[in-house]
């Protein structure tokens, strides 16, 4: 398959991005081929304003740099304007409803991306607004920062079908979402995580009946070595996210065992490439030899984040 040259199988219907389990593997790929596309032109210099004169809010309950930066500069280079809404700003949810907060900004704005705790925050902007609504990271979903991935898978292993990715950490939203996108593109998938530390069973369903149609496995494990056996991409996350600082030295003893070492990645393919949502805490999931070796992609990863998110724009917002 080439994402330069995909063909649609069929139309692209979706309004959002809340959640990737909402679309079709076709859908997910028609923004794969997009991004592809977007880059490819930025990479030669032809410009793409294609949401010329349009703007988006983008509200901010959690901090990010790489998340600002790289929806704040897409925009712009797809013609548009994007204004940063700080949480004291707005008060989501507290000095004002969310429901509220979508119909006014539906008057204003052409699109929202939120990046926030409660995964019921962006959907009830999506079920009250009347503009397209992104999700830029919840405690349960990072769909975003998957598409990007998934790019990035594509550029360097030529596929993405077939391939074994062993995602070692935490159950978290970063699980979730690459069991949701894997399973849908045909990719297996092992989640490596602690006893405890399992993803959402609901979670885990979706992806093995996703699974179970693309050809591919879904599976848990809790020993590390025997989930990243024949991987070919080795991916982790900090052990503690925002909200989970109360727990920080209790995780870093239990997931010790499953930092992402030398040792480690010497049990995954030969060729296996090593992938992080950054930013990494060194040291901890994963030592600076990995990070830093030629196995590692993360900054290709990084940089992907601005080309996906482009292409999830101008889908929802080009129309």
């Amino acid at each position: 398959m080439d994402l330069l040259k995909y063909q649609a199988q069929s139309v692209f219907s979706q309004q959002h991005l809340l959640c990737l389990q909402d679309y079709t593997p076709d859908e997910i790929l028609q923004l794969l081929s997009l991004a592809a596309n977007l880059k490819q032109e930025q990479k030669l210099g032809i410009p793409h304003p294609i949401l010329q004169g349009q703007t988006l809010a983008m509200i901010f309950s959690k901090p990010s740099a790489r998340t600002r930066v790289s929806f704040e500069v897409g925009f712009h280079q797809l013609g548009g304007h994007a204004l940063y809404i700080s949480a004291n700003e707005i008060g989501l949810g507290q000095r004002e409803s969310v429901e509220d907060v979508a119909r006014v900004f539906s008057r204003f704005v052409d699109g929202i991306m939120i990046r926030t705790f409660k995964q019921s925050d962006v959907e009830g902007l999506a079920k009250a607004g009347s503009i397209p609504i992104i999700n830029g990271l919840t405690d349960d979903f990072h769909p975003c920062q998957v598409l990007a991935d998934m790019l990035t898978v594509y550029e360097h292993k030529g596929r993405i079908a077939g391939l074994k990715m062993a995602f070692v950490g935490d159950g978290n939203n970063m699980a979730h979402s690459l069991m949701i996108i894997a399973s849908k593109l045909g990719m297996d998938i092992s989640i490596v995580c602690p006893e405890g530390y399992d993803p959402q069973e609901k979670v885990v369903a979706w992806a093995k009946a996703n699974a179970a149609q693309s050809g591919s496995k879904v599976e848990i494990e809790h020993d590390p070595m025997k989930g990243v056996a024949r991987a070919d991409i080795v991916y982790t996350d900090v052990w503690s996210s925002m909200g989970q600082e109360a727990e920080t030295e209790k995780r870093r003893v239990i997931f010790a065992p499953y930092q992402v070492n030398a040792a480690l990645m010497a049990g995954a393919k030969e060729d296996a490439i090593f992938m992080h949502c950054l930013p990494a805490h060194r040291g901890e999931e994963v030592t600076d030899e990995v990070i830093e070796s030629k196995q590692s992609v993360v900054f290709d990863e990084a940089e992907n984040r601005l080309h996906a998110q482009k292409a999830v724009m101008a889908k929802l917002m080009n129309r």
